[in-house]
C-alpha cells in the first residue's frame, strides 16, 4: 500500500507495516509496488 507523509510517498506492507521505501513522487512509489508485487508472485 502507498501513504503519503507530508510530502513524500512511503510504500508500506499491508499486513506488518514494514517501510519497503520512500519516493519524492507517486509514480516514483507506485513502480516500487509493482515490482515487490511482481518478485511476491514470482513462481519459483
Amino acid at each position: 500500500m502507498i501513504k503519503k507523509l507530508k510530502n513524500k510517498y512511503v510504500v508500506l506492507s499491508e499486513k506488518t507495516g514494514r517501510k519497503f521505501g520512500t519516493y519524492k513522487t507517486l509514480t516514483a512509489a507506485k513502480k516500487r509496488l509493482r515490482q515487490i508485487e511482481f518478485f511476491k508472485h514470482r513462481k519459483k
